[in-house]
């Protein structure tokens, strides 16, 4: 009996499952920590070089300089279908260069599962590697498939300062957008919160502590009075946190601080909380009124829910799942922001969490299942088969 096209799809990504693990490896192997541009711009060229050797080179190719950030690129494949996809991921990850030296591979799990680990494994190097070969399986399927379009962006760990332009200019020019990040443990990411990176500056006046302390008024002690206030802003019930995740200020310890400066992480799940958090960070006062409190209300990616338009591709993502023979394809809403919350703002189709099975996320010890990496890659490339025509909602 000939085996169903599904079927064959799943069968000829386990078979391959070897080659793509390979390629992962291969990717986190080279380091593209945030801030170490030499080290993207390798990154960058390496995933380039392995997509032109799986997939050819390719219709139209741009390279968007990132400045201070790493560069975003975009690689269009002209497909046999009128149907248009972009798949998304970023490479650049959280970890300094030479984190790599120092990590050591996980155990198996408790059930006897192995597990791969590495600086960006997880996120998100695995879900750049399976993106590519499945465009590759889809076409070696010999079904119809979409145009595709890959953006790869190196800043997204640091807020996409650079590449959302580009990611909003791709998503409205395609009929669906795919992003790559992992799994929510095997669930894909209909619904994520929006995020803030607001940097709190606090001017005082310098003064001699010991002769003059008096005269003085104290940056550090107004930003500290604030960061309090501003922690009890949050409203976890809402899905609103608020981290102050950095603080510096001073000049020397026998110096009344003239200025302190803080980061803080603001997450919430509507646009009605991220209008509470700023007039209530902006209400707040310090005991010293010789300190002056600005605040960079900076907020970068707006929260993301599972639009109308994105409701038919989690259907369908569903089919192609059942076709494929797994029991259900749960979808979850989670903490975190990806570059999947722009394209949502904008009303299009999107889904996020196309990506690794695994856990750890920006943590020492972060790891993929590696058994999963056939499954997850079939998924996608099932679904790009059936995205050869336009999504119709």
């Amino acid at each position: 009996m000939t085996a169903s096209p599904a079927a064959a799809l799943t069968a000829r990504a386990q078979d391959v499952s070897s080659e793509i693990v390979t390629d992962i490896l291969t990717l986190v192997h080279q380091e593209t920590g945030s801030y170490d541009l030499p080290g993207l711009a390798a990154g960058l060229d390496l995933l380039r070089e392995l997509t032109v050797h799986h997939l050819g080179r390719p219709d139209r190719e741009e390279r968007h300089p990132g400045g201070e950030c790493g560069d975003t690129l975009t690689l269009t494949y002209t497909g046999t279908g009128a149907g248009h996809v972009a798949l998304v991921g970023h490479y650049d990850t959280v970890w300094p260069t030479g984190t790599l030296a120092g990590w050591e591979q996980p155990e198996a799990s408790d059930d006897g599962r192995d597990k791969l680990g590495g600086p960006g494994i997880f996120d998100m190097k695995t879900g750049l590697a399976q993106g590519i070969w499945a465009l590759k399986l889809a076409r070696e399927s010999g079904v119809p498939v979409p145009t595709v379009t890959f953006l790869f962006n190196g800043d997204e760990e640091i807020g996409s300062l650079s590449s959302r332009r580009v990611i909003e200019e791709v998503a409205q020019k395609v009929d669906v957008t795919l992003v790559l990040e992992p799994t929510a443990h095997g669930a894909v990411k209909t619904a994520r919160k929006g995020s803030g990176i607001f940097r709190v500056t606090a001017t005082g006046i310098e003064a001699h502590a010991g002769l003059a302390p008096q005269d003085g008024a104290s940056a550090i002690t107004a930003l500290c009075e604030f960061v309090v206030a501003a922690a009890a802003v949050a409203a976890p019930d809402k899905g609103t946190t608020i981290n102050p995740g950095l603080i510096k200020g001073g000049s020397a310890i026998n110096v009344v601080a003239g200025q302190a400066t803080a980061g803080v992480d603001i997450r919430v799940s509507s646009e009605a909380e991220q209008a509470r958090v700023d007039a209530e960070l902006d209400a707040i006062k310090v005991s010293d009124p010789r300190v002056r409190i600005e605040i960079d209300h900076a907020w970068n990616r707006p929260p993301m829910t599972l639009n109308a338009a994105s409701a038919p591709l989690l259907d369908l993502a569903r089919e192609v799942a059942r076709e494929q023979g797994r029991d259900e394809l749960p979808d979850a809403a989670v903490g975190g922001a990806s570059d999947a919350n722009f394209v949502s703002a904008l009303g299009l189709p999107v889904l996020c969490g196309m990506g690794a099975v695994g856990d750890g996320a920006h943590a020492q010890g972060e790891f993929i299942y590696p058994d999963t990496v056939p499954a997850q890659t079939a998924l996608v490339a099932g679904l790009l088969g059936r995205l050869a025509e336009p999504l119709r909602g």
